[in-house]
């Protein structure tokens, strides 16, 4: 024991993510190192250490503990003070304790090299065993039913343990102990592989799926947190025909590689993607496609120039890609804009037209958990979607936010995602997706109440986005009506400034900042659509300084499914009706041309009269609109942001150098001048991919030296850009650059969506803020 006084009672506890990850066996190496008699255990809280030491030693332990945590741990707090002192020589790990939860559920954790070398070694009893994880790796989140983390609240629970499993599982000195996943083919979940009408199929199941899917075929497989859709990627009619029968015509779909060698033959990969890929969270990562590489079908990224590649996270995928030449689609299994199907009855019966055999297995799917999506850009690592690997792990804010009153925020209706905030954390649930269907609305409140009861969350407010539509904002209101809550409306982009100022580490009282929030749409404090904001802004209010000129949206919803319609209404904006007609009869470029085979008569009329076409200062609609102007997407969009994905591609494509476009800047910026240039353009044969990035270069300029302006004029040294517009790193690029050379500091949040899936942490950051 060490020396410095007398030995008595002291406890550290330790909070943050420390269950499930062999946090306790490296606490009693620690232990049995240094000399210490105590104990350790998880509850409800944490992990909670018992020592008959000094307080110096105490204190020691704790440093040993922040120094050398295990690989998936993450120490949020570590605080020492006396207790009873604990009876007994020596150091032990005793039972976990119930209690009301207040500890963080892990993420899942992609397989650890460990485990890797198990399954491929013939010797080793876990040889090509598709269930091997340890207490460094495997499913957390995806099975947890209830916390504390122990195997009885796991989906687990199922399968007792062989006496090989349970000897490692009780053993302190051995990588599984505790590892409540802990199993062997002796006395864990088992693979199958079935027929789309259920039968079971010959062969040895792994081995028959992959010669199904090297034949063309559409394999479903039964991943950590749900279904997937398997294709051959290098077969061009195999991914067709997935995308014919789950009606995705040109959605990008996500790529798996069994290495990152076999994704440089596609792609080029930094060294910051490469650590992305290769990272316990295992992501879906944006590259860019190389030139001249080995050849994959353009069906995988129609008009785009990025691919989504990701790496096995479980022995299951690992050992199928072994069993392949080269990378697989792999995508979720579902119908279009539903969530992600978990139960195999209802995998079979609603991908049974999909599918022609189903690889699954007799493990639950308790919560479902989509992919993480994450790319790299001038700020550093984005990420796109919030799920397996990154949720739910808690985000720690400024101290000043642990004693605001806990607050459940409802996120808004596209890529929903709710937050938990109490305490000082935030808990931003993995990706739930759009509520277009009513299976997508069931998902959602179905996980509300789960997650609530699982995290034992009792807020005293609700957050909500003050869209009157939405249905996240209803569900909401009936839920704070049912239980005597306050309701807080919080305004689209407000939250979306906010997110970033909470995830950046800022202080409730934080001094005002720039928020420049550029996205599709979000419902305005004057009760009209906006989407391209300069917010003055903090924790407690918002001032609008500045925004793009609003443009209708001739028949609403419609405007944001068919480009068309606002290539007509930004001209009819910048140029009137008259000479907006006499702009399509004359004609110029693919847009231009294509208007003339198009109701415009009607459509302008709309607009003049105030009919179905609400004013929009939306910065997405721009860009639908410059896209159907190069004739990118013109009739219609089959999913979100593609024609501004496509421009972006053309973009990306332009020699380097030239100019931008002019804007008109004010305290609206004003498109006329630069409708007036691509017009010009159009008409002399410039080069579409010129036009794209002349149009992002223009903006750019335009977005920063607005916000420079702002920044000097009301006194605002920091500026945080925001909204899905700056998704497209190639945008962002310009936008950072032109800021930076204004001197302005740019705050990020590399861990929270710049897109609608972290707005619920700003809503209830603001709803913490919120007076009563």
């Amino acid at each position: 024991m060490a020396a410095g006084g007398e030995a008595r009672g002291w406890q550290i506890r330790v909070r943050g993510l420390v269950q499930g990850v062999g946090f306790r066996p490296h606490v009693w190496h620690l232990a049995q190192q240094a000399g210490l008699s105590g104990e350790v255990l998880n509850d409800a809280e944490g992990v909670l250490i018992r020592l008959a030491a000094t307080r110096e030693a105490a204190e020691a332990l704790a440093a040993a503990l922040r120094a050398s945590a295990p690989p998936l741990a993450r120490i949020d707090a570590a605080e020492i003070a006396p207790c009873a002192r604990p009876e007994g020589a020596g150091f032990r790990i005793v039972a976990s304790r119930a209690g009301a939860p207040r500890a963080a559920v892990t993420p899942d954790a992609a397989t650890c090299p460990d485990c890797l070398a198990e399954i491929a070694d013939p010797a080793n009893r876990r040889f090509a065993y598709a269930f091997t994880n340890c207490t460094n790796c495997g499913p957390r989140l995806s099975i947890t039913r209830a916390v504390p983390y122990d195997r009885a609240n796991t989906s687990m629970a199922a399968f007792e343990m062989c006496p090989a499993c349970r000897g490692e599982y009780e053993n302190p000195a051995d990588r599984r102990f505790h590892a409540q996943p802990n199993a062997c083919p002796d006395c864990g979940p088992r693979l199958w592989l079935r027929a789309a009408d259920g039968a079971a199929m010959p062969g040895e199941a792994l081995e028959e799926a992959a010669r199904l899917l090297r034949a063309g075929r559409i394999v479903a497989i039964k991943g950590l947190g749900g279904w997937q859709l398997a294709v051959d990627a290098t077969d061009e009619a195999a991914v067709s025909r997935l995308r014919a029968l789950k009606h995705r015509p040109h959605k990008p779909l996500a790529l798996m590689a069994a290495g990152l060698d076999d994704i440089r033959r596609h792609c080029h990969v930094s060294a910051a993607e490469a650590k992305a890929l290769a990272s316990p969270a295992a992501p879906i990562v944006l590259l860019g496609r190389r030139t001249g590489g080995a050849a994959l079908p353009e069906a995988l990224a129609p008009g785009i120039d990025r691919l989504g590649f990701m790496l096995a996270a479980t022995p299951l995928h690992h050992l199928l890609m072994a069993r392949l030449e080269g990378p697989i689609v792999l995508t979720s299994g579902n119908a279009s804009g539903d969530p992600q199907i978990t139960d195999d009855e209802e995998a079979r019966a609603l991908l049974g037209g999909v599918a022609d055999a189903f690889l699954g297995h007799d493990r639950a799917v308790v919560h479902r958990v989509d992919d993480s999506v994450v790319q790299m850009t001038a700020l550093g690592p984005q990420v796109l979607r919030h799920g397996r690997g990154l949720a739910p792990a808690p985000l720690i804010l400024h101290r000043g936010f642990g004693d605001l009153p806990p607050v459940l925020a409802m996120g808004g209706d596209i890529k929903n995602a709710f937050c938990l905030m109490g305490e000082g954390r935030a808990m931003l649930s993995p990706h739930i997706g759009d509520m277009a269907t009513a299976r997508a609305r069931r998902d959602l409140a179905r996980r509300l109440g789960f997650m609530r009861a699982l995290f034992a969350a009792r807020p005293e407010r609700i957050a909500v986005d003050a869209h009157p539509g939405y249905f996240a904002s209803r569900l909401g209101r009936e839920m704070a009506a049912a239980e005597g809550l306050e309701v807080v409306e919080v305004q689209h982009h407000h939250a979306h400034v906010a997110a970033t100022m909470a995830a950046a580490g800022l202080p409730p009282d934080a001094p005002p900042v720039l928020g420049v929030v550029l996205d599709g749409l979000g419902w305005g404090a004057d009760g009209t659509i906006w989407g391209g904001e300069f917010l003055r802004a903090d924790f407690s209010g918002f001032t609008r300084l500045a925004h793009f000129a609003p443009v209708p949206m001739p028949g609403g919803d419609a405007a944001s499914r068919e480009p068309w319609r606002n290539l007509l209404a930004h001209l009819h904006h910048a140029f009137g009706a008259e000479e907006t007609a006499r702009l399509i009869a004359e004609g110029g470029g693919p847009g231009l041309s294509r208007l003339s085979e198009k109701p415009c008569k009607s459509v302008l009329q709309m607009i003049d009269k105030g009919l179905n076409a609400p004013p929009a200062s939306s910065a997405g609609r721009l860009f639908d609109a410059v896209a159907a102007a190069l004739g990118l997407c013109f009739d219609r969009q089959s999913h979100e942001g593609q024609a501004a994905m496509r421009l972006q591609a053309l973009a990306e494509r332009a020699p380097d150098g030239g100019g931008g476009y002019p804007v008109s800047l004010g305290e609206a910026l004003d498109w006329k001048p630069l409708w007036q240039a691509i017009i010009a353009d159009l008409r002399r044969g410039t080069r579409r991919e010129v036009i794209a990035a002349r149009f992002h270069h223009g903006l750019a300029a335009a977005v920063a030296g607005t916000a420079a302006r702002l920044a000097r004029d009301h006194g605002l040294g920091a500026v945080v850009p925001c909204g899905g517009v700056f998704q497209n790193a190639y945008f962002l690029a310009r936008v950072v650059s032109e800021l930076e050379k204004q001197g302005l500091d740019i705050i990020r949040a590399p861990g929270v969506p710049v897109n609608d899936g972290g707005l619920a942490l700003g809503q209830a950051a603001i709803g913490c803020c919120s007076p009563p």
